[in-house]
């Protein structure tokens, strides 16, 4: 791991190794920087933000990757605005996003469609070396809960 960090208050930069393991380092790193911040692990704002950062951080290392290229993990909190923006930057740029037909059978192609449906905004930058997939979610907003299912009725 990379020995980066720069967290001045309201900001996380941290560069991670494009691996499995980078991605889950990634996720944990933003959980516990909302912590920080006073978004505990079990509240929405951080459910959300670690899957988002999984995600992102995933297709990153998956898609993104260039042997011997870390990829880069960035929170900023912008309370006046309301705003967590969460930025996944990898060093591939030559291959674009896309969104898979997801199928129920299929093993992946969700992950975009889940970033689309989790961020109150989402995109992608161009960089000089690669790209930076970004992703913005409201401090304030209530997600509604999940319904739950019912067993069969007996």
């Amino acid at each position: 791991m990379n020995v980066e960090i720069s967290t001045p208050g309201t900001e996380l930069v941290q560069r991670l190794s494009a691996t499995p393991r980078g991605a889950r380092l990634a996720r944990r790193l933003a959980t516990t920087a909302l912590a920080t911040w006073g978004y505990p692990h079990d509240s929405d704002l951080s459910h959300t933000a670690e899957l988002l950062v999984a995600e992102l951080a995933a297709n990153a290392v998956t898609h993104g990757r260039v042997p011997g290229r870390d990829f880069e993990l960035r929170l900023i909190l912008l309370p006046d605005k309301d705003t967590l923006r969460i930025e996944v930057s990898d060093a591939r740029g030559e291959r674009p996003l896309r969104f898979l037909d997801g199928r129920p059978e299929d093993e992946c192609g969700r992950g975009l469609v889940i970033v689309q449906v989790l961020a109150r905004l989402w995109g992608v930058a161009e960089r000089d070396v690669g790209k930076t997939v970004w992703a913005e979610l409201s401090l304030s907003a209530r997600r509604r809960p999940c319904p739950r299912r019912r067993g069969p009725a007996g």
